[in-house]
């Protein structure tokens, strides 16, 4: 059983699909700069979501659009002395270099708004004829007062909403509507803008219609699961809704799904705090894509996610864990393949074991089927990680090391489960650092030499030599004050 969040009826509840094809439409970028760690976070946890849906057993068709025309990107043209297009398909570019970085799967299709136009305006006409919108001057408005369900989704007084709409109106255009609550549906193109053409004159969309556009072309009327970020409840996903359900008759969907947002070191991100983070800039800064992806799924999907450098910290570290036991095959070369026909194992054990981690397997399905809850899937994996880890640490260590059978089956039941837990997570094994030449003589007595650093509360230099240590493959385990082992990775 997956329960869900809906932000349309603020509570959670089972997940019951329309048909046998899951049907879920994601709100894409606007085409004009790199994506930021907020567009990690949203699209991480969506991945999550549709990964363990496929998991489940469902078969998902999953669409995420681009929106490439907007302001941003007329601006970003003019400053690079380029072309709405060119800026579009550079970034869309980059979008799918970063997405495929972070191991997010592909969409089954990404419309983009360009190519929807007639769509579009088919769409607007529809509105027209049924009194919803009206025309004036090359602008066609949405009239939010002939809808009675106008707000039902961000429950906000349709009097007190606010006018301008994020900036994606000039405020001069607010003399055209018949009430300021009115958003633009086509907006008439200035002299030295792109334009399409339309039945209302030369112009392109607005913002909101060409979502409502493409879930129809692409899903149908009603889909399943409409997801977005929490800043896109209002205005957006509401007037989606009033678009599409004044046109349709139909609810638009019936999940609403939506993430929270990115603060870093407790401020939200901006680029006015000059706190703004691109994916590829934390990347180029040493962190790994895998790292990164740990580390937004140690939080709920809904709630705040704080960007901090002690959190990457504490990720990268426990990421690393993950890593070496995802690797256990590379490591243990090929010591662990399978398990030989002349070798008989106790049917009892195998019993024990295949009982113990179906238990697991369970655990892992209800923390998703739980919202989505993330955390207590890690904790599963880490949970399938540590006997892995464990024993790496005696078998790199230890030369002609000799496994019992029994532990052989149980290893290899675990890697192969682990493998296929953390594949739902979309957690995949980065190469590790080679083997270094250090001599185990060499790592005692750095060993000894950090753990005599740490009584003096030394912490600098106890840290220098982890760090040294390190940066020649080799992670030290510190299992109590005074003593630590270690590995090679």
């Amino acid at each position: 059983m997956i329960k869900l969040f809906n932000t349309l009826s603020k509570r959670v509840e089972v997940f019951k699909p329309i048909d046998d094809v899951v049907k879920i439409y994601c709100c894409g970028v606007t085409v004009y700069d790199l994506c930021h760690l907020g567009h990690a976070r949203s699209y991480i946890a969506w991945d999550v979501l549709r990964r363990f849906l496929i998991y489940s057993d469902f078969k998902v068709k999953y669409v995420q659009n681009f929106t490439d025309i907007d302001d941003k990107i007329l601006k970003r043209a003019k400053e690079e002395c380029s072309s709405m297009k060119e800026v579009s398909e550079k970034n869309i570019l980059e979008f799918h270099k970063d997405m495929d970085s972070l191991g997010i799967m592909r969409p089954d299709s990404m419309p983009r708004a360009t190519n929807h136009i007639c769509n579009i305006c088919s769409f607007i006409t529809i509105l027209e004829d049924k009194g919803y919108a009206y025309s004036r001057d090359g602008d066609v408005y949405y009239s939010v007062f002939k809808n009675k369900n106008y707000g039902k989704l961000s429950n906000q007084n349709i009097q007190e909403q606010n006018i301008n709409q994020q900036g994606r109106m000039a405020n001069e255009e607010n003399s055209k509507k018949l009430n300021p609550q009115d958003f633009a549906l086509w907006k008439k193109a200035k002299d030295d803008e792109p334009f399409f053409d339309s039945p209302w004159g030369k112009g392109r969309p607005g913002w909101h219609i060409e979502c409502s556009a493409m879930v129809k072309d692409e899903l149908g009327d009603t889909i399943d699961i409409h997801l977005g970020g929490s800043d896109l409840i209002f205005p957006h996903h509401e007037n989606e809704i009033a678009q599409s359900e004044a046109a349709n008759g139909k609810k638009l969907a019936n999940y609403w799904l939506h993430n929270g947002m990115v603060n870093v070191n407790g401020q939200k991100m901006s680029k006015s705090l000059k706190n703004f983070k691109t994916i590829r800039e934390l990347i180029k800064s040493g962190i790994s894509p895998m790292t990164l992806r740990y580390f937004v799924m140690t939080v709920n999907y809904r709630k705040p996610l704080d960007f901090t450098e002690e959190a990457l910290r504490s990720a990268s570290e426990a990421w690393k864990n993950i890593n070496v036991a995802l690797s256990f095959m590379d490591l243990t070369k090929g010591a662990f393949r399978s398990i030989e026909k002349n070798e008989s194992l106790e049917e009892e054990y195998k019993e024990k074991i295949s009982i113990e981690l179906s238990q697991k397997k369970l655990k892992f399905s209800e923390a998703l089927g739980n919202d989505l809850n993330t955390a207590g899937a890690i904790a599963i994996i880490y949970d399938l990680a540590k006997p892995l880890k464990n024993f790496l640490n005696q078998f790199q260590r230890v030369e002609g090391f000799k496994i019992d059978l029994n532990e052989k089956f149980f290893l290899l039941e675990s890697f192969k489960t682990l493998e296929k837990l953390s594949e739902v997570l979309g957690l995949k094994k980065e190469v590790l650092v080679k083997e270094s030449k250090i001599k185990e003589d060499e790592i005692s007595s750095l060993i000894d030499e950090r753990l005599k650093a740490k009584m003096e509360k030394n912490y600098a230099k106890a840290d220098e030599i982890r760090n040294l240590l390190k940066e020649k493959g080799i992670e030290l385990i510190d299992q109590s004050k005074e003593i630590t082992t270690w590995i090679r990775v």
